[in-house]
């Protein structure tokens, strides 16, 4: 006897046992209603329906019919002949609101996505194909790229706050040769770690880095001066490359260390009682040399692609490694920089430069400067400015330190109100009158 494959939706699965129970007399048809939260009289059809068909009385008729609230034929086709004309690219939803603005059609995203996948225009996630990771070669000779990279972890766990690591990993060797920790990936930060790493090691072929704001202008039309940022300005004038990565799998080196020191390194932090970032710092130079000596590796080449610093560079290192921004002179001598009113000093070679653009130097160690073609100017504070800050664009790895900060600053806001405007108590109805 051949047997017959049926497809039962889980319902109907339900409705099948409980028949068969009811039937067999294991089950009162109260008992089935009230499972299968349906009436009495129902189940009765139920059980005949059964016993007559067996399995196939329980199918729902409507079964492989299209339904009655089915678009036509000729509109599904024009839909079809609409998208591929002028949105073949387009996911579901962005044609349905296309289709609804342009030809004023409304379709739901989900008829356009089946209409769109019988046509072959569109694929669902699971259609398509993964994209091939291929491995790629370590480069041959020891600072040829440098991947650079920032974590954002509790690295000493409850002890602490969540802080960044950033992690500086040799491509060649596998070797780390820069580690600091800090509040948030922020240009100052970069800029210190590669400041010793440059003074350490010697000038790189290049730094491989992802696409954060610290290192590549990401705004559409964002761009100033010469369209780069402070830390790219730097590394230019240090004739080093900077090449940003398309992808994470793409700088894989340093997110498996970075994932390697997410668990060994806070450990070792833990054992050693570290809890703060300055105790960090000090701990990971000793942790840096434990860690290349068990996990580095001998590069292919002998040749080390590091170049010195000449002495020029050196000199000039502190200015390469500061923020540095064009200003204007007004014709009072004064110019404006992170809403302080700077006043240069008036004298017989300083009055020339009014109207002109000096370049402002700005520490990472606080210090700062005012230059006119190499000439360092003197100057005063004249005024602060106070003025209602507009809202920042925030980068997800800094999100974090960023509202702790704010919270920091409200805080003392609030603290600095309550001393200034002591609470008094609420007037009373007679003291009103």
């Amino acid at each position: 006897m051949a047997t017959r494959t049926l497809t039962m939706s889980h319902t109907e699965l339900d409705r099948f046992g409980v028949s068969t129970r009811v039937r067999e007399r294991r089950l009162t048809q109260v008992e089935a209603a009230r499972m299968l939260n349906l009436g009495v009289r129902q189940v009765q059809r139920l059980c005949v329906a059964v016993a007559q068909q067996g399995a196939d009385g329980l199918l729902s008729r409507k079964r492989g019919r299209p339904s009655s609230r089915r678009f036509p034929d000729q509109f599904r086709r024009a839909i079809v002949t609409l998208i591929s004309a002028h949105y073949s690219d387009f996911g579901p939803t962005l044609a349905s609101e296309k289709l609804l603005e342009r030809q004023k059609i409304k379709v739901s995203n989900e008829t356009v996505g089946k209409l769109m996948i019988q046509a072959g225009i569109w694929q669902t996630r699971a259609q398509r194909k993964p994209k091939v990771q291929q491995p790629r070669l370590r480069r041959p000779c020891f600072g040829e790229l440098i991947q650079i990279d920032g974590s954002d972890h509790r690295w000493f766990e409850d002890r602490a706050k969540p802080c960044v690591l950033l992690v500086f990993i040799d491509d060649a060797t596998g070797q780390l040769v820069g580690m600091h920790f800090c509040h948030a990936e922020s240009t100052f930060e970069y800029m210190n770690v590669t400041k010793r790493y440059l003074l350490e090691y010697g000038k790189p072929v290049a730094f491989y880095s992802d696409k954060h704001a610290v290192c590549r202008v990401n705004k559409a039309g964002g761009t100033r001066g010469e369209g780069i940022t402070q830390f790219g300005r730097a590394l230019h004038d240090l004739n080093i490359e900077s090449i940003c990565a398309n992808s994470p799998a793409a700088k894989g080196r340093v997110e498996r260390a970075n994932g390697t020191l997410q668990d060994r390194l806070v450990k070792e932090l833990r054992l050693a009682g570290i809890s703060s970032i300055a105790d960090g710092n000090t701990f990971l130079e000793s942790f840096r040399r434990d860690y290349n000596a068990r996990f580095g590796r001998t590069p292919a080449s002998d040749h080390d692609a590091h170049r010195k610093l000449i002495k020029a560079e050196r000199v000039r290192i502190d200015d390469i490694f500061s923020w540095q921004e064009s200003r204007a002179v007004t014709r009072s001598l004064t110019l404006q920089y992170d809403k302080v009113v700077y006043l240069i000093k008036p004298g017989p070679e300083n009055d020339k430069i009014a109207g002109q653009h000096v370049t402002v130097f700005d520490y990472p160690d606080g210090r700062f400067k005012i230059r006119y073609e190499g000439r360092e100017l003197p100057y005063s504070v004249f005024d602060r400015l106070s003025q209602i800050r507009q809202a920042d664009i925030v980068n997800n790895k800094r999100l974090g330190a960023t509202l702790a900060m704010a919270l920091e600053s409200q805080l003392e806001s609030n603290e600095r109100r309550s001393k200034s405007c002591p609470s008094r108590p609420f007037p009373s109805a007679s003291s009103m009158q």
